[in-house]
């Protein structure tokens, strides 16, 4: 068959997939949603709620507007619920004000400490009252500096208006409905820890609904369930209206490998309790800044969220199931949604089951079909097997190709230029990646099968496809992965196709019968694939401007491109063998490609857009800091003051210095060797995720907070088996950090902080993150080290850095001048902290 007839059929049926699947993603989960009700979710009233909570400003742990603005709106919005509510129900309010510590693994390890933080607590029963509960749980505080419109003020929003919508209902419900409403979730989730592990209604929890976000708006995604809860999932696959859920999310976000974590965490670990985790994804460039403002969430999505919280909260709020739920505790569940119309969910054990009966067909279809006949069995698994080992060599070779692409626009400074033009990765990325499998198939095609049957090559590539899918399937069933359901659609769709197929794949060449069958037959994996890799890439894309300047953003989305081509191409390589010419499809990506590449080394496409109605600004973190060293007689060796700054992503500065001169390369941080952390004052351990000479120190005059942090010693204690405990006190602002460093040869053996035992973090050093609401007493902590003999320099190094969110001692003047020299298109968040290391 002519080309024109071939490989372009091929690509623009992938491209009539792509814009299926974004219809489906943009439409078929868009539509309007019907007018509420008397009993209906009303997003009208959501959108009121959510107005008022940002319009009080950034909500910081420890501030005005978060303890007591904050509260007192949501109090007012309750009391006034309460009122209206009807007599077969019972509301009771609580408000939680606990002190606790914590240690968790997340950002490679820290130690968590709060108090007095503050927790709203609802709770919804029938009038006779209620033994078990479900917990719908949101948080009310921001990031500093931002008005946290979708992160998270919108979820507590859609909670008002659900515990208003279930009150004014006629119908009791079975089991108690508990809205926490937490203050502290930015804190590293430490409000969610004060409640599950503290609070009386706690013990009455048998599941719970997250509401999160790490986008803005859009739908709202179910990322986790369970853990081995089967029937949670079910709740949601009965109950929602709209739904969108995917255990592949599930899987990649446990996995690490996204630098987020949420209150889901806390519920699981310390509350031993199952539940649903939701978060709003779409449009993640804004989360977290201040472009994240009530007006850019679309209504249809917060009433698209309230219609699936409320019926999921009813649901359970009614089940038989929810009173027994540990004894529904019996594996992991398999669940994906189809276009967002509907999901599908079966337990994991039946899902192992149909994996390898799956697998196992394709193996017996392969080996009956290599194995006859007898005379030629050992030429046809020669050549099944050397199409395999081709197949593999040309993603190798695509995947190298692609990534020294990625290298080399990182290392000219031009990454990350696809973060406002999606586009242009595609374009350079993309093209690469399929010009390259194209090259090397068209090559072994010319010289190593020279000859050969158009047919038989076409085939052999076909069975090569299906066994590498049918091995993938087997090994990922194996290590007990759910995301195995995809390798299930790739084995078996396209096994059935070439069954019914069969003699179409006789015939020599591909005629255009076979192209329309074939393309038929792979319909279902290829749309579904399609509309992962949209929910991924949205997911992923934003992360890329805000995982540090230690990783290279290019590289992490060409190798997601890559392997999106690889899967995609898996069984259209076959059609390289079967059409006549490829060079015109390998031209056409070659200069497209070319030309991109071109267009990226010139710096036509800047990174980040100030644009209104859709902003993808740079994130830069600076803190006006004052250090100050102090020796082992507590006098100060060293001192110095300076602006601290962070470029968020793998950029830097460079895009900045043209606006701000005086940041170049002669202010790069140095590192203090003495000290835990280099000596810098980090409010959370992602140091890992830095590189120093991607960080900057211009320096400024020192500042003079008006609240001082004050560190005492308050004892030293010897205590058995040559151990030392020292006791400290602390009083500060709202947010500070602990850093401490034992000498070589010394040993952090117990502390008062967590549940005794030290966890270090990343590096080897120790951090602690310190928080607190209004009128807290001193922070009181002990350390206990082992020092089996005399230290002259001392056994400990401990630095203390605290941290000014809010009020007056935020900014100096120093560096709001700084601040307003920034370009348009940077969110540039910027407090004032001081810093004190100490030897003991």
């Amino acid at each position: 068959l002519p080309e024109a007839r071939g490989a372009p059929l091929v690509l623009l049926y992938l491209l009539g997939l792509r814009a299926l699947a974004q219809v489906s993603h943009r439409q078929l989960l868009s539509h309007p949603p019907a007018a509420a009700g008397p009993r209906d979710f009303s997003a009208a009233r959501a959108r009121g709620y959510l107005d008022n909570i940002t319009a009080i400003g950034p909500r910081t742990v420890g501030s005005p507007e978060n303890e007591v603005l904050a509260v007192n709106y949501l109090l007012e919005q309750i009391r006034g619920i309460e009122k209206e509510s009807t007599d077969v129900h019972k509301i009771s309010v609580d408000i939680q004000r606990p002190t606790g510590s914590f240690s968790i693994d997340f950002l490679g390890g820290f130690t968590s400490y709060y108090a007095n933080i503050t927790n709203v607590v609802v709770k919804l029963e029938p009038r006779n009252g209620a033994e078990h509960a479900v917990l719908s749980n949101c948080h009310f505080d921001s990031v500093p500096n931002t008005p946290g419109a979708s992160d998270d003020a919108v979820s507590c929003a859609v909670m008002l208006e659900i515990l208003n919508t279930l009150s004014k209902s006629s119908e009791s419900l079975q089991h108690a409905v508990i809205f926490l409403f937490n203050g502290a979730e930015e804190n590293i989730l430490q409000a969610s820890h004060g409640f599950i592990t503290q609070h009386e209604w706690a013990k009455s929890i048998r599941a719970f609904i997250n509401l999160e976000a790490a986008g803005v708006g859009g739908k709202e995604l179910v990322f986790q369930t369970g853990p081995e809860n089967p029937w949670l999932v079910q709740a949601y696959v009965v109950a929602a209206k709209h739904p969108f859920a995917s255990v592949v999310a599930q899987e990649i976000f446990q996995s690490g490998i996204i630098p987020a974590d949420t209150d889901f965490r806390i519920y699981r670990d310390f509350g031993n309790v199952p539940g649903i985790d939701l978060a709003f994804i779409e449009n993640g460039y804004i989360y977290h800044t201040n472009y994240d403002t009530s007006d850019r969430i679309l209504t249809d999505s917060i009433q698209r969220a309230g219609d699936n919280i409320l019926a999921v909260l009813k649901y359970l709020a009614t089940s038989e199931k929810l009173a027994k739920s540990f004894e529904y505790r019996h594996g992991n569940v398999v669940f994906f949604d189809i276009l967002g119309l509907f999901v599908l969910a079966y337990p994991a054990r039946v899902g192992t089951i149909m994996n390898y009966i799956t697998a196992a067909i394709a193996f017996f279809y392969l080996s009956k079909k290599v194995l006859q006949p007898k005379p030629r069995a050992v030429h046809n698994l020669k050549k099944l097997f050397t199409a395999f080992g081709l197949t593999l060599t040309s993603w190798v070779c695509t995947l190298v190709a692609v990534l020294m692409v990625a290298a080399f626009v990182s290392i000219i400074g031009r990454a990350l230029s696809w973060y406002t033009h999606f586009y242009v990765s595609v374009s350079l990325y993309g093209t690469a990646a399929a010009a390259k499998l194209i090259l090397v198939h068209m090559l072994a095609k010319k010289f190593f099968y020279k000859n050969m049957s158009e047919q038989y090559l076409g085939d052999v590539f076909f069975d090569a496809s299906l066994m590498i899918w049918s091995i993938a399937l087997a090994v990922m069933t194996k290590m007990g992965l759910c995301s195995a359901f995809i390798c299930t659609l790739w084995v078996a769709f396209p096994l059935l196709t070439k069954l019914m197929i069969h003699k179409e794949f006789s015939q020599k060449g591909a005629t255009i019968k076979f192209i329309v069958m074939y393309m038929l037959g792979m319909f279902v994996p290829y749309l579904y694939m399609l509309y992962l890799s949209w929910t991924v890439f949205e997911m992923f894309t934003p992360v890329m401007g805000r995982s540090g300047s230690e990783i290279p953003p290019d590289m992490v989305l060409a190798g997601f491109i890559v392997i999106f081509t690889m899967i995609l191409s898996s069984y259209f390589i076959n059609f390289i063998y079967l059409v006549k010419s490829t060079k015109t499809t390998l031209v056409t990506l070659t200069t497209v490609f070319v030309v991109t590449l071109i267009l990226v080394c010139s710096g036509i496409f800047f990174p980040y857009s100030s644009d209104a109605a859709n902003p993808k600004p740079k994130r830069v973190f600076l803190q006006h800091t004052s250090r100050r060293f102090h020796d082992l007689d507590g006098n100060v060796v060293k001192s110095d003051s300076g602006i601290w700054i962070n470029g968020f992503d793998y950029n830097g500065i460079s895009h900045i210095t043209p606006h701000v001169p005086e940041i170049n390369d002669t202010i790069r941080t140095s590192c203090e060797e003495q000290a835990p952390f280099c000596g810098l004052p980090w409010i959370l351990p992602v140091h890992f995720m830095f590189r120093l000479v991607k960080n900057w120190y211009l320096p400024a005059p020192e500042i003079m907070p008006r609240s001082p942090i004050e560190f005492k010693l308050l004892s030293k204690e010897l205590m058995p088996r040559n151990s030392v405990r020292l006791s400290f006190e602390v009083s500060g602002p709202s947010h500070m950090s602990l850093y401490v460093r034992p000498h070589a040869g010394v040993a952090l053996s117990r502390w008062s902080l967590g549940d005794g035992m030290p966890v270090a973090s990343l590096g080897g050093d120790y951090f602690v993150f310190y928080s607190r609401g209004l009128h807290a007493a001193p922070w009181l902590f002990w350390v206990e080290l082992m020092a089996p003999e005399k230290h002259s320099d001392g056994i400990v190094s401990l630095g203390i850095a605290a941290h000014y969110f809010f009020g007056q001692d935020q900014k100096s003047p120093q560096l709001y001048a700084l601040l307003e020299r920034f370009p348009n298109w940077t969110f540039s968040s910027g407090w004032s902290c001081t810093y004190d290391l100490f030897v003991f």
